[in-house]
Formats: C-alpha cells, structure tokens, sequence
C-alpha cells in the first residue's frame, strides 16, 4: 500500500533552502494499512476505472482516504441547524479543507495533467541505465496503471489527461509502455492501430521526433536543425535565445547540445522491434528528409509559416554541412561549451532541481553523455532517488 510522506528535513541526496518544507511524495510499504483500508483503496481504484472516460481527474482520493483517517480537525466546525445556509455552507467547506492540511502547513495535491513528463522521465533512464535504480518494480507498476488509466477511448493519450489523442502523446507513451516491458497486449494493439492509421511516428512533433532520435526510432537527419550556435550571438540580438520565456529557454539548451552531439543509445532488439512497429513504411526506406516538416494533423495547432521552413531547409542543407567543416567545426565546439556552460549553471543554481521536469531530465542525459560517472549526473540522479 502508498502512504503520503512528508518531509522531515536533513533528508539524504537533497539540498534545499529551506530544508525541504512543503516536499511531499508517496512511499510503498508491503506491511503498510489495515485490511480494511487496503479493501478501501482497491475500491477506489476500481470506480476510477470504471468511470476514467467520463471523470478524468481521480481527485486524490488516496491521499483524501488517508488524511481523512489522519488529520482531524481540531476546529470547532459543527453545524447548528438554526444556523443559516451561507453559514452552514462555509463551515462545511472548512471542515473538508481542514482535514486535507498536511501536518507541515500545506495542502498536497497531484501534478495531474501534462501526459508528457511520465514519458520523458522513462526514456531518459532508460537511455541512461538507470531505470531500476531509481524505480522499484511497485513505481512502475504504478507508472502502468496511471497511463493505462488516462489512454483514450481510441487507443491514444492526449498532451493532457483531459485532450484528444496525439501522435506526441501517443507515441511517446507506447515507447514508454514498451520500456517498461509491456507486451503487444489489447491496449498496446489498439494503440498502434491508431498510430499506423496516421501514417506512423514519422509525423510526431519536434520533441518527439528528438527523443525518439536519442533512443534510435527515429533518425537525426529527420530533426529540423535545433543549432547550439546561436548562444554565441550577441545578446543584443532580439532573437538571442537567452530572451526566450524559462521554460522554453531552458528547455532548447539541452535540446540544441543532443542536436549536434547526434547522440543515440546503443540499438538493442526492443529498439528494432519497435522500429517495425511504430512505421508505415520499413525503416530503411524512410524519406529523412521529408520527415523532417512532417506534423500529424491532431498535433498542429498552428501551421507553421513559409519562412520558417524555407531558415530550416537553409540551415539544415547548408549551415549543417559546413558546420561540420575544418575549421567550422570549432565553431560548433565553442557552442556546445557554451550550451554545457549554461547547464551547468542551471544545475548548480537549482540544486539540480532544474527548473521544470522537462529539461531536468534532458539536462541528466547530456551529463550522463559527457560523463556516466560526473558528480553533475550523479546529482540530478539523486534528486529523483531523494
């Protein structure tokens, strides 16, 4: 059975401010919960599944079983009945809330809602060798019921657990599954029907197209160039990436450095299993090329203007080429100092926290490239194992 913690301070692997206040997560114990409880919770579970389709959200009620259990008011909060219904309404309200605090002052709640983070994390240990060093088979098994939970009606995951399907979603999430060592089982098949039915994974969106890359589904040649040169122009520049929103900025960073590293993991058969797989056509005879515009309709959300990809043909068909030229190609190298420059500084500042899960997770795999043993990915490590 899960029971919420919280933290308790001076805990090993982490580093924090202000000694962890506010941290929660959820620990397995084989011994922990009563019967009754453990009966309660697979109740719960089998209601939510039975209803996923229509409410989307579980609403914590895991968490809310517990600390209801737990965490008793100590606030007078009884209702009179000549009181009035206003009244009687707020009380209530504060009765339910009150015994939802958690013991350290905050009201815990799941991150539910982007359906791409899961993945992210799988892929990046997974390449890394470090799946089950951080997740125990009960994480996974967890990992599999949550996915399974939140996969559409027509076999596919949406951006979020409340969107229509996506290549994005959907592939990503089949490679996931398939990583976590699920078979070619109903659901898995009526995923892919509904991934080939669109052509296949050639037409995943950027994110996808690079993490499949890393992982080898999916070849560099079919990226549009994501050049780690332009943090070397003049912050002057208003198009100098450092002037992009956070998240994106910090995002592209390592995106730009897997880029020219051309990074993939060694190919092994689930790889090439899943190249069958996830392709309408056999991977070795995959227009590249083409793939590299390539977008499923359920995935383009705004079409991308001519310009765009007349600058990306250009520097795909000639800046890529002479980049990787005497003596161009030191041009390259200085950038990519400069990208691990700017990662490690976010790493360093964030307590290897990073500033989202996204590129928390790219940031581990371009440390673990440069170095398996470096104290910079054994840092980012200990802060998912912490």
């Amino acid at each position: 059975m899960w029971k919420l913690k919280l933290s308790q301070g001076q805990e090993p692997w982490l580093t924090s401010v202000n000694n962890h206040v506010g941290r929660q997560y959820w620990e397995y114990g084989s011994s922990l919960g009563t019967p009754e409880e453990i009966a309660r919770v697979h109740e719960i579970r089998h209601e939510y599944h039975k209803n996923r389709f229509q409410s989307k959200h579980s609403s914590d009620r895991i968490m809310r079983l517990q600390f209801e259990r737990s965490n008793q008011s100590e606030v007078n909060l009884l209702v009179e009945e000549e009181e009035d219904e206003v009244k009687r309404a707020l009380i209530k309200a504060l009765r339910f809330y009150s015994t939802l605090q958690a013991d350290d002052g905050f009201w815990p709640g799941d991150y539910a809602g982007p359906l791409f983070l899961i993945p992210g994390l799988i892929i990046g240990l997974y390449v890394t060798r470090s799946l089950s060093e951080v997740l125990s088979m009960e994480h996974q098994k967890e990992i599999l019921r949550y996915l399974y939970n939140h996969q559409n009606e027509d076999g596919g995951w949406g951006l979020h657990i409340e969107g229509h399907s996506t290549m994005f979603g959907t592939a990503l999430t089949y490679v996931t599954l398939r990583l976590l060592g699920q078979g070619l089982n109903d659901e898995m098949l009526k995923t892919q029907k509904w991934i080939l039915e669109r052509g296949g994974v050639v037409s995943i969106p950027s994110w996808g197209k690079l993490w499949l890359s890393v992982l080898g589904l999916y070849e560099w040649s079919g990226n549009n160039p994501v050049p780690p040169e332009l943090w070397l122009l003049p912050y002057a520049l208003p198009f100098h990436p450092g002037r992009m929103w956070s998240h994106v900025r910090v995002v592209y960073l390592p995106m730009s450095y897997l880029y020219a590293k051309r990074f993939i993991m060694p190919i092994n058969n689930l790889i090439l299993s899943m190249r069958n797989e996830l392709f309408v056509t056999p991977y070795s005879n995959i227009d590249w090329d083409s793939a590299r515009n390539s977008c499923a309709k359920e995935d383009l959300y705004y079409p991308r203007p001519a310009i765009q990809d007349i600058l990306w043909a250009g520097l795909h068909k000639i800046g890529e080429p002479i980049l990787k030229q005497w003596p161009f190609y030191k041009i390259r190298q200085r950038a990519l100092n400069e990208v691990k420059k700017h990662m490690q500084h976010e790493d360093e500042t964030t307590n290897s926290i990073c500033s989202g899960p996204v590129n928390k997770v790219l940031n581990m795999v371009c440390c673990w490239i440069d170095d398996p043993n470096s104290q910079a990915f054994t840092r980012l490590l200990e802060e998912i194992l912490g």
